[in-house]
């Protein structure tokens, strides 16, 4: 028993950096002044937050191709260490992102995991079914539908633990 707690002290200090190099950069620098609000505080006071970075994620729910832009409504969540969205914590509101141009309905599938950055450009009333509801607009400057490999990368495979294990093959 005693080997086995020495062995985990030499081990496991030696394997976190090479757990940690697993986890990939974020996608978008968080620049000077980037708000950490959801948008549902945002929601709440939107003038508080009138042209303030934001790097938002969340699930896509909804896109709308207008005359000469496009808008993704997507259901936030909160973002990982690179900027993934995290589905396991509970949703953080709604909000549009205004892109610029066409948006092609195919790349932007309802459900697939997304992250923004832009600017905050308001707010618009809006509706979630029935319910009124207040949507936070960002103008997008960088977009990122993320694909199953790149939202699995960065989560090894390896778990740690006591105890017995039965495997069905």
């Amino acid at each position: 028993m005693r080997l086995a707690a020495v062995s985990a002290r030499i081990i496991l200090p030696a394997l976190l950096p090479v757990l940690a190099a697993c986890a990939p950069a974020p996608i978008y620098k968080v620049a000077p002044g980037t708000v950490a609000a959801t948008p549902a505080q945002v929601a709440q006071a939107p003038e508080q937050y009138a042209r303030s970075q934001v790097i938002w994620g969340g699930r896509v729910v909804a896109v709308n191709n207008l005359p000469d832009h496009s808008e993704i409504e997507i259901l936030a969540y909160p973002l990982d260490s690179s900027q993934r969205p995290k589905f396991g914590a509970g949703g953080n509101g709604r909000f549009i992102a205004i892109i610029p141009g066409y948006a092609e309905p195919m790349n932007y599938p309802n459900g697939a995991p997304i992250t923004v950055d832009g600017q905050l450009a308001g707010s618009r009333a809006g509706k979630v079914g029935e319910a009124d509801y207040v949507f936070p607009l960002v103008q997008t400057a960088q977009s990122h539908v993320w694909s199953a490999e790149e939202m699995r990368s960065g989560h090894p495979n390896v778990s740690f633990g006591v105890g017995l294990g039965v495997g069905i093959r």
